[in-house]
């Protein structure tokens, strides 16, 4: 009973405050229980308001020992349209000041990027398929956040909103170029963090600075240099990165704008397929960034680079293949909004249980095998 009264606790001490949106004549269900049941149903592998009602259904005498449930279980319709209706800001703020609690974000690196819930549109309603942007905390191995892109923008409607949520101080922040924007920059450096920002062709007159800084000298003999070598999934990886003073090379005007900005880098990728369909092939990539780091320490500015991609491996791919999101056709009102978050804290419980030496999918399994372990989970 100790166990299930911290998990209750540890739930209701964050998501207490969610304001339920139903009119309480005839409301059969609290909204708290309704949501305890959903997150503990996505966690043994619910994906479908369906298989939540199946998951409560077939766990109810032992929910009974902690829940209430003057009611029963909620119906699959019941759950599909508290999810509908919930206010998707509200449950984003508590599922923020949540991970507030689990982690120490300094000297983190958060990696943030857009992912798209690939079968939420609706044909019928003419609803677009939506896009979400999230953050991932690398070292804490943790969703910070997320933030939907609303239909006619774009990640940078997005991303200011979202690191408004975010407990940012002493982390590293990295943004592909969509998020290489001046006032994100500044955003950043307000929330007492540091930016490593990808540059592409939406900063073309920053981007051809920065280039054409690298040619004007040896890069391996003037500028702060950091090798990598990986080796793995049958390829062999070099990443060097050259770091200098961005006031040595931009013009006043660019250093003016970008707040700041302290180094520009160039990192050089050199990959060799040693097996497989490409073995043999060789190839190089050459990218452009800027950053408020010094660039005395191009090694710490090669991690952030590196690590960026943690957000694809360490959260899109386990959405798509462990909790089978892309496959989601949850749609309707604000249910897809509210089930990403429901998936994030899910995921988020998963990952910071650490007893079980298991990945996502067998954890989940474990979960809806073993009731005092679904408990642990729950009380993360």
């Amino acid at each position: 009973m100790e166990v299930k009264n911290k998990a209750l606790e540890l739930f209701e001490q964050h998501f207490s405050s969610l304001k339920d949106p139903r009119d309480k004549r005839g409301k059969l269900h609290d909204l708290q229980e309704v949501l305890v049941i959903a997150i503990l149903a996505i966690i043994c592998g619910a994906d479908e308001f369906t298989e939540m009602e199946d998951f409560g259904k077939s766990k109810e005498e032992w929910l009974g020992t902690f829940l209430k449930l003057p009611n029963g279980i909620p119906s699959h319709d019941t759950f599909g349209r508290i999810f509908s209706v919930l206010c998707p800001e509200d449950f984003r703020r508590c599922f923020s000041q949540w991970v507030k609690s689990l982690c120490d974000i300094e000297g983190d690196i958060v990696n943030i990027d857009g992912k798209a819930l690939r079968r939420s549109y609706d044909t019928e309603s003419d609803k677009k398929m939506i896009y979400m942007v999230s953050a991932w905390a690398n070292q804490n191995n943790l969703v910070l956040g997320q933030e939907k892109v609303e239909e006619k923008s774009n990640e940078i409607t997005a991303i200011p909103k979202l690191l408004s949520l975010l407990e940012l101080t002493g982390s590293i922040v990295t943004i592909d170029s969509m998020g290489t924007q001046k006032k994100i920059a500044a955003q950043i450096i307000d929330k007492k963090a540091d930016y490593v920002l990808a540059l592409k062709g939406n900063q073309s007159s920053l981007k051809e600075e920065v280039e054409q800084a690298f040619e004007v000298f040896d890069a391996s003999k003037q500028a702060n240099v950091d090798k990598t070598l990986q080796v793995g999934h049958g390829r062999v990886e070099e990443r060097i990165a050259y770091t200098v003073a961005a006031k040595d090379f931009l013009s006043p005007d660019q250093l003016e704008k970008w707040e700041g900005l302290e180094t520009i880098v160039m990192i050089e990728a050199y990959v060799y397929y040693k097996n497989g369909k490409n073995k043999g092939k060789q190839e190089f990539q050459q990218r452009f960034y800027i950053s408020s780091l010094t660039p005395k320490n191009p090694a710490r500015i090669n991690e952030a680079v590196q690590t960026h991609w943690g957000i694809e491996t360490k959260l899109h791919w386990v959405l798509d293949v462990a909790f089978r999101e892309d496959d989601s056709r949850v749609r309707k009102g604000h249910a897809d909004e509210n089930f990403t978050i429901a998936r994030h804290i899910a995921l988020n419980k998963l990952k910071n249980e650490k007893s079980l030496k298991r990945g996502i999918k067998g954890k989940r399994k474990k979960a809806g095998w073993d009731q005092q372990y679904l408990l642990k989970v729950l009380a993360t």
